[in-house]
């Protein structure tokens, strides 16, 4: 299935709380999981998307945020139904990665195989 990533794509969390309006970087190219210890158990995919190509359009106030270890990532998610929306990444604070299964026509099972970034040996964490 094709995906029209051209044009900002809406981002919801489960419920409808929050609602995010997303202007990928590099479309679905950027994909990837990571196994550092928060996300290989929140497992979903991520995509790129720069610092100014996020706008919340609904939900700020619903928005929790988790941080942990350097605290340099900044992890978001709704907190009505705990769908995780976005992350300020720790391996580039320049960007956000969303989750990608939370994108409006888009499912991850479509674009795989997807790759995996090596979080658990990250260079901040020596």
């Amino acid at each position: 299935m094709s995906t029209d990533v051209s044009h900002p794509m809406t981002l919801t969390c489960h419920c409808g709380a929050v609602e995010l309006r997303v202007q990928l970087a590099e479309g679905l190219d950027t994909a990837r999981r990571c196994d550092c210890s928060f996300c290989r158990r929140r497992g979903t995919p991520a995509v790129t998307v720069p610092l100014d190509g996020l706008e919340i359009l609904r939900g700020a106030d619903k928005l929790t945020l988790y941080q942990w270890g350097t605290k340099t990532a900044r992890h978001h998610f709704c907190s009505v139904c705990g769908i995780y929306t976005h992350p300020r990444r720790r391996s580039n604070p320049n960007e956000y990665g969303v989750n990608m299964g939370a994108l409006e026509g888009v499912n991850p099972a479509e674009h795989e195989p997807i790759g995996w970034h090596d979080g658990v040996n990250h260079p901040s964490d020596r």
